[in-house]
């Protein structure tokens, strides 16, 4: 995290704290869309069509119709309440590109691991990759339609996750969803980490 001070006209304005965020977890649980969602900038996207070459390589189970794949990260930006402003980075979901984890991870607060139920064994390889990395996270559940719901308990115990490790449903499509979120990560990263936490309410 970086903050400082600013001069504006001779008095001095404390400028927003800026936090990295990774968003993480399997193909097609709505990485792009959640940082698309929350952005207040172009988002920048490294989508790509699906091809033929990722046949028997790539599970579209459950996503079928999805057509692109992020091969790099996604990025976004957000300002909560001008007291911080969280950089959002998207990594890539299929194993082939995970070469790219460390890279968009290094020097994050925390992370978002979202997960879908239709799949949820997906989002164990970045479990894995946060605790191994002391990184705090979150598992939020992507409520996509037509999907079974689960009590967030079961999900817990599913997921083999800490009883400190929070778990919440969202809806990536939605704004205030989305926010809720990162509220929860930044103030659960803040507290595992020792620092002084206040909600970053009302963006």
């Amino acid at each position: 995290m970086v903050s400082g001070l600013s001069r504006n006209d001779g008095r001095a304005r404390r400028l927003p704290t800026a936090v990295k965020i990774v968003i993480a977890g399997g193909f097609g649980v709505g990485k792009t869309t959640m940082v698309g969602t929350v952005s207040e900038t172009r988002p920048l996207r490294t989508e790509e069509l699906l091809t033929d070459e990722g046949v028997g390589i790539d599970d579209l189970s459950g996503v079928e119709r999805k057509k692109t794949t992020t091969v790099a990260m996604d990025f976004g930006r957000i300002t909560m309440r001008d007291e911080y402003v969280l950089y959002l980075f998207g990594t890539p979901g299929q194993e082939r590109f995970w070469f790219m984890w460390d890279e968009v991870s290094l020097g994050a607060l925390g992370a978002v691991v979202l997960a879908d139920t239709r799949r949820l064994s997906d989002c164990f390889p970045s479990v894995d990759y946060f605790e191994r990395r002391s990184t705090p996270f979150v598992v939020a559940v992507n409520c996509f339609e037509g999907a079974r719901q689960y009590d967030l308990e079961e999900i817990q115990m599913a997921l083999n996750l800490g009883p400190k490790v929070p778990v919440m449903l969202c809806d990536a499509r939605s704004l205030e969803s989305c926010k809720q979120v990162l509220i929860n990560l930044v103030l659960h990263a803040m507290k595992f980490r020792g620092l002084p936490a206040e909600a970053p309410q009302n963006a």
